[in-house]
Formats: structure tokens, C-alpha cells, sequence
């Protein structure tokens, strides 16, 4: 039977409706796909989905927030997390800023052994933790970062007093560097404030020159010193600090009078200024067997052109040659050292100071000692092989 007028409206009118209600679920799937509860699975899961244990689709958290990283911290409890873990541990997925990708992946290691019942010393741990720290890491006590509460459970091992271990986590000891070398010498240092507690502000004053003096010298070491001898050093420190920056700032007065290159005069800040020197090569000299008392030696002259070459010639040889930057600057000397360089190291033998001329106006070794017999032969063979004039 022909369908009325009436009907076929009402047919395209209802055609019409399910279109729509189609048109409004598709896009609501859309929205879906892209709301903050799928983006915090997305972030989550990159490259960890075999370690998930639970579907992802299945995921209704009861949460008003909106903050992503909020968010990141759920989906990451839901779909990894058998029992509970620190929060040291679970700060990885706030996505903490000034981390190297390598160390957000390892962090992510570990949360995943501990949230998985795992052991975290076997598999993530045991370079840097013994078994009793792991302990202490897993059960902090106040809320602290992972790097703090790494530090506060090494700290424990060493003090039972936790207001200590905490001093220590809270220090800049939490933002070193954590190297296999690096992380054996912090630990060491550590150790020393269990056994000398200082204020925080010490400790962190001391961070600083402790670092300066490792990343010069990976040997150095805190066996025989005390929080007196340290303060001493660094106090000696910053004096040469200061030495260093009142001879680049020389070195830029002398640049700017001179209208020299900038290379010539201003130097890097950290090399307290440099300066052209004299127009004579660095010498060296390698003994005959018979005539070395050391097998494999090289005696070497080498002209000093920083004011940190000068501060460092000064503290070894304990004497005064970082005053002449002026005279160095100016070019009325060149300062020059007289080494010996061995098997497992080089030796300071003299500090030389040669004016413009080349003439040697002052040889001292060490704590203004005069040149020994042996070291006046060395001088001759490189004073006859430069020109230079002893007197």
C-alpha cells in the first residue's frame, strides 16, 4: 500500500534524527580519544606495555583533577602497580624537569620492580645501595625527592641520627652528578658529615669547593681531614678566586689599552686571563738510560700563560710567582716550569722567570729553595737549545 505524505515525512524526519545522534556519537568517540584520562594512559605506557597488568580500557578513575601530572601518577598506579610504592619513586611520572631521558628510564625501572614486588637491590640498586640502604630508601622519613632519599638512606648507614640524614638529603650532595667515580667520592663525603655534623649552610659551602677539587683532581680524598683543615682549604679557595678574577679583570684592562684581540687579553673566566708570553717555544728532553735515575723520563720547560697556570704553579711550589700576572700581562716577564715527567705523574722542579730579553732573572724551586746541581744541568741543555741566558 502507497505510503501517505503524512508517512514519508515522518520516515525522512526520523532518518534525519539518527543521522544526528550518529554524527553526535562519532564525535563524542573523538573527544574521547583525546581527553586527559587517554593522554595520561598514552604518556605512560610508552614503551612500557609489556610491564602493564592491567587494560588500559578498563580504566574508570573516580578523580575531579585535571592536572596531567596528577593524572600521569594514576594511570601509572593502575596500570603497573601490585602494591604500593614511596613516593620517591613515584615522582618520576610528575615529569620532574632538568632529567636526562637515561635517567627517566631508569627511574621507571625502578618503580616497576618496587610496585611489581621485585627485588630493587638485585635488579636496579646494588651499584650504588647496599641492601640496608635500599631499605631505608623504600621507607623515608618525610617527603623528600628521589635524589634526597637516595642520599638520606646512604647517610643512615653511616648515623642513627636522622635529623643528620636528613641535613645531609636537603644538601647539594642530592644534586651531584651520579657517576660510578663520582657517586664513591659523594659518598665519601657523606660519610664525613655523619661523622662531623655541620649546619646546612656549611655543608653546602664546603659542597662547593669539594666539587672544585674533585673535577680538578679525580684523586682527591677526605681521609685525614677535618671540618677545620677543610674550611682552611676552602677559605684558601676563595682567595684564589679572588686572584683569579683580579687578573682577568687586568687582563681586560691591559686588552682594552693595548686595543689587543679579545683572545690575547680577555681569556675565559674560568682561566683568570691570559697573555701572548714570549716568542719561545716549550722544550723537552728525554735522558739516555744512563743518565736518568728514572726509566722513561722527560724533563719538560713550559711557559705559564693564565692567571690559573700561575695560582696552581704558586700552591704546589708554595711560593709567591701568581703576583707576577701584571708583569706577565704587560710583557716585562714570562714565567716558565721546569718539570719532570715519569711513569704516574709530573713533578715540579723549578719556577723560572725570564724578562724581556729572555734573561733568567729568578730561579726558585720548591718554597724558595735554590736549583739543586742536577737541575742546573737541565737548565743549561734547554737555556743553550732556546737562546735563553742564565745568570
Amino acid at each position: 500500500m502507497a505510503r501517505s505524505m503524512i508517512q514519508r515525512r515522518q520516515d525522512a524526519e526520523r532518518e534525519r534524527i539518527a543521522a544526528y545522534e550518529a554524527t553526535l556519537r562519532a564525535r563524542a568517540r573523538q573527544a574521547q580519544c583525546f581527553s586527559p584520562l587517554s593522554e595520561a594512559i598514552a604518556a605512560v605506557r610508552v614503551g612500557l606495555s609489556s610491564a602493564m597488568l592491567r587494560d588500559p580500557g578498563e580504566w574508570r578513575p573516580q578523580l575531579k583533577t585535571r592536572d596531567p601530572a596528577r593524572l600521569r601518577l594514576a594511570a601509572a598506579r593502575y596500570l603497573f602497580a601490585r602494591y604500593p610504592v614511596p613516593a620517591p619513586l613515584e615522582h618520576v611520572w610528575s615529569g620532574p624537569a632538568g632529567l636526562e631521558v637515561s635517567d627517566v628510564k631508569e627511574r621507571k625501572r625502578w618503580y616497576l620492580v618496587a610496585a611489581q614486588g621485585g627485588s630493587l637491590y638485585k635488579e636496579c640498586a646494588k651499584d650504588w645501595l647496599s641492601r640496608k640502604e635500599v631499605h631505608a630508601f623504600l621507607n623515608p622519613p618525610a617527603e623528600l625527592s628521589f635524589e634526597a632519599a637516595l642520599w638520606q638512606a646512604i647517610a643512615r648507614s653511616y648515623t642513627d641520627d636522622v635529623g643528620v640524614a636528613l641535613r645531609i638529603a636537603r644538601s647539594k650532595i642530592a644534586a651531584t652528578q651520579r657517576t660510578q667515580k663520582a657517586h664513591v667520592f659523594w659518598r665519601e663525603v657523606a660519610r664525613f658529615f655523619c661523622v662531623h655534623p655541620l649546619p646546612l649552610e656549611e655543608i653546602d659551602d664546603l659542597c662547593d669547593f669539594l666539587s672544585a677539587r674533585f673535577r680538578a683532581d679525580r684523586r682527591y680524598s677526605l681521609k685525614g681531614r677535618t671540618p677545620a683543615s677543610l674550611q682552611r682549604q676552602m677559605r684558601e679557595w676563595h682567595r684564589e678566586l679572588a686572584q683569579l678574577d683580579q687578573i682577568r679583570r687586568m687582563a681586560q684592562r691591559h686588552a682594552a689599552q693595548a686595543r689587543l684581540p679579545a683572545a690575547n687579553g680577555d681569556g675565559k673566566s674560568s682561566d683568570g686571563g691570559r697573555w701572548q708570553g714570549a716568542a719561545l717555544a716549550d722544550w723537552s728532553w728525554q735522558p739516555s738510560t744512563k743518565e736518568a735515575p728514572h726509566r722513561r723520563e722527560e724533563i719538560l720547560v713550559v711557559q705559564l700563560k693564565t692567571g690559573a697556570d700561575l695560582l696552581t704553579e704558586s700552591r704546589a711550589m708554595h711560593h709567591c710567582v701568581s703576583g707576577y700576572a701584571n708583569k706577565c700581562l704587560t710583557g716585562n716577564a714570562s714565567i716558565w716550569s721546569l718539570r719532570r715527567r715519569v711513569t704516574g705523574g709530573v713533578e715540579r722542579l723549578l719556577t723560572i722567570e725570564l724578562d724581556r730579553q729572555h734573561v733568567a732573572i729568578q730561579i726558585r724551586g720548591f718554597a724558595n729553595r735554590l736549583a739543586r746541581p742536577e737541575e742546573d744541568q737541565m737548565l743549561k741543555r734547554w737555556a743553550k737549545a732556546r737562546g735563553v741566558t742564565l745568570r
